[in-house]
């Protein structure tokens, strides 16, 4: 196990952010502003940049906060998953990291579905269905949400998905088919640093040309990942209940992810 060395109340460590080797567009306008994120347009149309922030949220909204940090952390963690799953043969939006905060992407239009992977019970699928927390899930369970703020991403089945015209029979298929192999190599990426890949959220974007890739990020913002052997909580859960050092649990995961990067 890798004991954090950090003080109590840290900041991101930049001696170990990646640089660039892209050049850099010109930023443009603002395309989109979530929770955690900005996109905007570039002098290259078939690019955007994503701009993370340390703004944090939950409960639908409810809960507001700043994570100190946390948009470096996240900007980082992200890239080193992309780069490894681009290994595993998952083609992503990821193209470079351009600062602390800000990566560049393939401009991909966001499918407006949230595909959960669960391989231990927690959260909200023990509350929905009874499940006792921690016990794992084999197989893992995919569950389909709707990405909708106003409507409170409620949870959809493929029949959902039809009527609305989101997507097809074929492209839900191979959206339960890139999560398997995202959830996969994710397993055992984290298990390689001593963390539990508890459950996570992923979204895809559709290229210009129609090929569905993996988009948005992958960090403690959308998974929940616990130490193994303490059973910690290292992600966007201590922010949510109040468990203090959210700072240092987001720096944990961006230091452990570097001795795999």
């Amino acid at each position: 196990m890798l004991v954090s060395c950090l003080p109590s109340n840290p900041r991101v460590r930049t001696d170990i952010m990646e640089s660039s080797t892209t050049p850099r567009p010109e930023k443009g306008e603002l395309l989109h502003e979530g929770k955690a994120k900005k996109v905007f347009k570039t002098s290259d149309p078939e690019l955007y940049i994503q701009e993370f922030k340390d703004a944090a949220t939950a409960f639908d909204g409810t809960k507001k906060g700043t994570i100190t940090g946390k948009g470096s952390v996240n900007c980082t963690v992200s890239s080193r998953l992309f780069k490894m799953l681009e290994n595993w043969g998952v083609k992503t939006h990821f193209v470079d990291v351009l600062g602390e905060n800000e990566m560049l992407i393939k401009a991909v239009e966001i499918i407006p579905i949230e595909v959960i992977v669960r391989n231990i019970a927690a959260g909200s699928l023990v509350r929905r269905y009874a499940f006792v927390e921690s016990t794992k899930l084999e197989p893992p369970i995919i569950e389909f949400g709707l990405k909708d703020d106003d409507l409170h991403d409620p949870l959809m089945n493929d029949d959902h998905v039809l009527a609305l015209g989101i997507a097809t029979t074929a492209e839900l298929a191979f959206l339960r088919r890139q999560a398997n192999i995202i959830n996969d190599a994710l397993r055992e990426f984290f298990s390689g640093i001593g963390i539990d890949l508890v459950d996570f959220k992923l979204e895809f974007g559709r290229l210009p040309g129609g090929d569905i890739i993996l988009a948005d990020e992958i960090s403690p913002d959308t998974c929940r990942l616990w130490d193994k052997e303490t059973g910690e909580k290292l992600d966007k859960d201590r922010f949510r209940f109040d468990l203090g050092n959210v700072e240092s649990a987001y720096n944990e995961i961006l230091k452990r992810t570097s001795t795999q990067a």
